[in-house]
C-alpha cells in the first residue's frame, strides 16, 4: 500500500500524528540531528528471519544494541539473522533504510511477526517512518498499537535484550 492509503487507514482509525519531512537518512547515526528537533522516542527497525523460517520485525528504542543471539530466545523463535532486502519488500513493501512497524499494514498474509519494546508502547510520542525514509511520523505508542492490533499484527510487547 502506499502512504496515501497508510495515511487514510491511521484517520480511519482517529489516530492523530505529526509529520517532518527530511533528508534521506540509513542510519541511526544519520537521523541524530532529527531526534534534536522531534521531542519523543526514536526508533530503529530490524528485519529478521529465524532458522525455522519466521520473519519478524523488531522495533526499538534508537540507542538500543539489541543482542540477536539472545532476541530468539526473549521473542521465542528459533536461531535469527537478518532477513533479505527482497523479502522486506516483497512482505513489507519498504526498502533497506526505510523500514517501520507501520509497514505491516502491506503484511496482508501475516508472515512477519512484529515485536516492540515494551517502552515504546508506552511512550507519550513514538518517531517512526511512513514507508519511506524521507520523513519522520510521530504518533503515541498506544496509537501504534492499536494500528498494528487492527491490521492483524497484534505487536509482542517483549523485553529487548542489549550486547553489553
Amino acid at each position: 500500500m502506499s502512504e496515501a492509503a497508510l495515511r487514510e487507514e491511521l484517520a480511519a482509525l482517529g489516530i492523530g500524528w505529526s509529520i517532518l519531512e527530511h533528508e534521506a537518512v540509513f542510519t541511526v547515526e544519520e537521523s541524530l540531528a532529527i531526534h534534536d528537533a522531534l521531542p519523543g522516542a526514536h526508533t530503529k527497525n530490524l528485519f529478521l528471519k529465524d532458522s525455522g523460517g519466521q520473519f519478524w520485525l523488531v522495533t526499538v528504542e534508537h540507542a538500543k544494541r539489541v543482542d540477536l543471539k539472545a532476541l530468539a530466545g526473549a521473542i521465542g523463535s528459533k536461531k535469527l539473522s537478518f532477513g533479505k532486502a527482497e523479502d522486506m519488500e516483497a512482505l513489507l513493501g519498504v526498502t533497506p533504510g526505510s523500514v517501520t512497524p507501520l509497514a505491516a499494514l502491506n503484511d496482508r498474509g501475516h508472515a512477519v511477526r512484529v515485536v516492540l519494546d515494551p517502552e515504546l508502547a508506552t511512550a507519550g510520542i513514538v518517531h517512526v517512518h511512513p514507508l519511506r525514509n524521507t520523513a519522520t511520523v510521530g504518533l503515541s505508542g498506544s496509537d501504534l498499537c492499536r494500528a498494528l492490533t487492527t491490521w492483524g499484527h497484534e505487536p509482542l510487547l517483549a523485553g529487548i535484550p542489549e550486547r553489553a
